[in-house]
């Protein structure tokens, strides 16, 4: 463990936590910057996380080979700032690549979690999909006026698809997926995630795959049709509203905001004079880079920004430095209030 650093609390990379499975490919590496692995079936990328599943170590820096949940124990309100008081880290930030549909099903709700599960919270996350074959898919929510039953029968049946809600996968699309809702993703798409830390997932139906033993993998049927909310309906890919931005060199809009976490996206064209400058407001905020390359500024530190960099900026952080060198997307979310 490296020696208590002297340096103020400054941007954070961290190694990136990744997971194999059947469904993974080798995306990650070739779009987003991951080191190659020696499967072809790297699924996940977890970019930020202080889960039992998953826990960030800072890559570089005066911080190297520290914890996420380290420097929330000791620096939790240069961290949070006016989330100070929050344990574990709230959310996780992963790169899904999809080259198989995914199972579909569930995630609990806070109440369920708590009560059911004795889990601090449930799972509420959000979808920004970065690329996606012609014939890509998403399935989120049911279609109006499904009831348990008819999807319980529908299990049985074979006529499963007919309750749910699917629509074509396109870059850029941003869908959130609240606690209790139906969905899957289909095979072709790679995307960010973004969502309540929890590993928590009920899966509902498989498509009558087999796991790699050849044996069916398990369900939990009856716990997933007891989380689903019934009354929501289907769901759609977001409409992002414009924000305030600085011309054509900065464009920014909202996409998300839940009572979880907002998320935003930022498009920067290359300056014509200086960088632009973001302000912060005493609350953690974590950059993603989805495309195009730069740089990001806090003091003397410096952080090259190419896809598949993320950047954690913590409370202490009053403000930062975008300089583009190609156009640039970053996401961007942090916890929303007071």
């Amino acid at each position: 463990m490296a020696g208590e650093p002297v340096a103020v609390l400054g941007p954070l990379t961290f190694r990136p936590i990744l997971k194999q499975a059947r469904w993974g490919g080798s995306r990650l590496s070739s779009l987003l910057n991951k080191a190659a692995t020696t499967n072809p079936d790297c699924a996940e990328s977890w970019e930020v996380a202080d889960h039992p599943d998953g826990q960030s170590v800072v890559a570089d820096g005066p911080w190297q080979d520290h914890t996420l949940a380290e420097l929330l124990e000791q620096h939790g309100e240069l961290l949070l700032g006016r989330h100070a008081e929050r344990s574990p880290f709230p959310l996780l930030i992963k790169f899904l690549d999809v080259t198989d549909r995914l199972s579909l099903q569930v995630h609990p709700d806070d109440e369920y979690a708590t009560r059911q599960l004795g889990q601090a919270n449930g799972k509420t996350e959000a979808w920004v999909v970065l690329q996606a074959e012609a014939d890509s898919r998403l399935w989120v929510g049911l279609t109006p006026g499904t009831t348990r039953r008819q999807l319980a029968t529908a299990l049985v049946d074979g006529a499963l698809e007919d309750c749910l809600h699917g629509f074509p996968a396109t870059p850029g699309q941003c869908v959130l997926v609240p606690a209790g809702t139906v969905h899957a993703i289909g095979q072709g798409i790679v995307l960010a995630e973004f969502q309540q830390t929890s590993n928590l997932t009920f899966r509902l139906h498989d498509w009558q795959r087999l796991g790699r033993d050849g044996q069916p993998r398990r369900l939990q049927v009856e716990e997933a049709l007891e989380c689903i909310d019934y009354d929501r309906g289907p769901l759609a890919p977001v409409t992002p509203l414009p924000l305030s931005g600085n011309g054509n060199r900065h464009l920014a809009e909202q996409l998300v905001e839940c009572p979880y976490f907002s998320l935003r996206r930022h498009l920067f064209t290359p300056p014509v004079s200086g960088p632009i400058t973001l302000h912060n407001d005493n609350r953690c905020r974590i950059l993603v880079t989805v495309s195009g390359t730069g740089s990001l500024a806090v003091a003397e530190t410096t952080c090259e920004l190419a896809p598949g960099c993320t950047v954690l900026l913590p409370a202490s952080v009053t403000s930062v430095e975008i300089t583009a060198t190609t156009p640039l997307s970053l996401l961007e979310t942090f916890l929303p209030g007071e």
